[in-house]
């Protein structure tokens, strides 16, 4: 990841994610992602909570804080694209390229579909394409047993990249840490559900 700047506007620095922003993150999710009840999660598994990471990843602040907390994520680590499986990571990966255009930072930005395109190009990884050896992150907004992204990794292996992070807005700590792990992926989340004291 390069950047042509060090700041934004005013010297403000729109992809510096700073300790209050962490916390204005932590609040957002609270209020706005969390409900509590009887759930059955995409993985089959019971929960008494659900995380609906989407409301604060389309919400205007939470979605250039999630941008900020990627970036801040991805940064020294040498990694030059960034995407996920739709559509947790739809929202994050558009937040993204809003904060990359606005602070001049080169970072290849791409969705990874859940089955191949049936028609046009018949691709299965949108955006920018990825390079044989690059070295690729892979974000969501949730991770519980590691499934969706484990699939969106295969697919960047498949293209040629090779996949060193993943990046998540909250880790249920299920088990997704460890299948990731497991497959020589370092897992970096932006919070566990023990923040949040679950």
């Amino acid at each position: 990841m390069t950047s042509s700047r060090e700041s934004g506007r005013d010297g403000a620095g729109l992809a510096v994610f700073t300790a209050g922003d962490r916390e204005t993150l932590k609040q957002l999710l609270l209020t706005r992602s969390f409900q509590f009840g009887e759930f059955t999660l995409s993985s089959g598994k019971k929960s008494n909570y659900y995380f609906d990471g989407k409301q604060v990843t389309l919400h205007p602040r939470g979605a250039l804080l999630t941008a900020r907390a990627v970036l801040e994520k991805v940064r020294g680590t040498g990694v030059q694209a960034v995407g996920g499986p739709t559509i947790g990571a739809d929202p994050m990966v558009g937040a993204l390229g809003v904060v990359c255009a606005l602070e001049g930072i080169d970072l290849g930005l791409f969705i990874v579909r859940k089955d191949q395109k049936q028609h046009g190009k018949r691709l299965r990884i949108e955006g920018r394409k990825i390079a044989p050896g690059e070295r690729v992150a892979v974000i969501d907004d949730v991770l519980t047993t590691g499934g969706s992204i484990l699939t969106a990794v295969e697919a960047v292996r498949e293209a040629g990249g090779e996949v060193v992070l993943a990046v998540v807005l909250v880790d249920r700590c299920e088990g997704g840490t460890e299948l990731l792990e497991s497959k020589g992926i370092s897992v970096d989340p932006m919070f566990t559900v023990k923040d949040f004291g679950l």
